[in-house]
């Protein structure tokens, strides 16, 4: 028979204690072994390469929207898009990434970054959704020898599954870029 915790009304950081405690016999008991750390990006490519973005700098995925351009602007740039009811800067990732201009196509989408302080779409070739990656896919060397010169400094990592490999692109650090906030010409 377990024990009550009522005596522990009063004392949460003993009662949080004693709860993980139990819930680690529990498994114990039945089988279970821990659950480990898993990590989630949301997956897209840029000139068919793969990437990631942190599933925290993603606010939702949205068709690309019609843009109003900006004139003056530099070329990475494409314009301003009304989504309900903001008005959202909308940047070509790959041409802001020294990759040339993002064609566009059906499957293209723009990502929007989730920050407090900015709003930003990201246009990229396609979504691929999110994707978990356990601690035995990373491959944060892969990061410091990726192609992108422009890139490099926004890459978190790398993970790897089925031979395929996903660089880490933080969104955040990106639109953080005083280059990012100098966009006219």
């Amino acid at each position: 028979m377990i024990a009550s915790l009522a005596h522990l009304r009063d004392q949460p950081f003993e009662l949080l204690a004693a709860l993980e405690d139990r819930i680690e016999a529990s498994g114990e008991r039945h089988g279970l072994t821990a659950v480990q750390a898993e990590w989630t990006g949301l997956g897209f490519t840029l000139d068919g390469d793969r990437f990631l973005a942190p599933q925290g700098d993603v606010r939702e995925v949205l068709e690309v929207p019609l843009l109003a351009r900006v004139p003056g602007a530099r070329t990475w740039l494409l314009g301003l898009a009304n989504v309900r009811g903001d008005l959202v800067p909308v940047v070509d990732l790959g041409a802001l990434l020294g990759r040339g201009q993002t064609p566009r196509q059906p499957t293209n989408r723009m990502i929007l970054l989730n920050d407090e302080k900015l709003t930003a779409g990201f246009l990229v070739e396609s979504v691929a959704g999110f994707r978990r990656f356990a601690p035995a896919d990373q491959r944060h060397e892969l990061a410091d020898h990726a192609r992108d010169q422009d890139a490099r400094p926004f890459l978190l990592g790398a993970f790897v599954r089925e031979g395929m490999a996903w660089l880490v692109l933080s969104l955040r650090a990106v639109a953080a870029d005083p280059s990012f906030r100098d966009a006219g010409m």
